[in-house]
């Protein structure tokens, strides 16, 4: 056993006091900004085929940073689903399944 006591020492109130108002206020002014994706301009097919393929290349990656992070699979399905890709939504979240019922 340690012979050092891990007890509180000066239980005096400290001399300037930070009410939970004045931290949530300075935790509010320190947020970075929501910086918003940028507009891709698209002129043909094969252009957007390029954007998906990349858009698929930053998802997957992300999920193989963190797998057991659902809201990457989430986005990643929502994705598609606004591409009008179903089969591909409905196999990102069944691939979602599959890792979450082994957390």
């Amino acid at each position: 056993m340690s012979s050092r006591s891990t007890g509180i020492k000066n239980r005096a109130a400290a001399t300037i006091q930070i009410s939970s108002e004045q931290i949530l206020r300075e935790a509010a002014d320190r947020q970075e900004a929501h910086v918003p994706e940028a507009v891709v301009k698209i002129h043909d097919a094969e252009e957007y085929q390029a954007h998906l393929r990349d858009r698929r290349k930053i998802f997957e990656d992300n999920i193989r940073y963190r797998r057991e992070h659902i809201g990457n699979w989430v986005k990643y399905s929502r994705f598609e689903e606004e591409n009008k890709e179903f089969e591909r939504a409905r196999s990102i979240f069944e691939r979602a399944l599959e890792v979450e019922h082994r957390s």
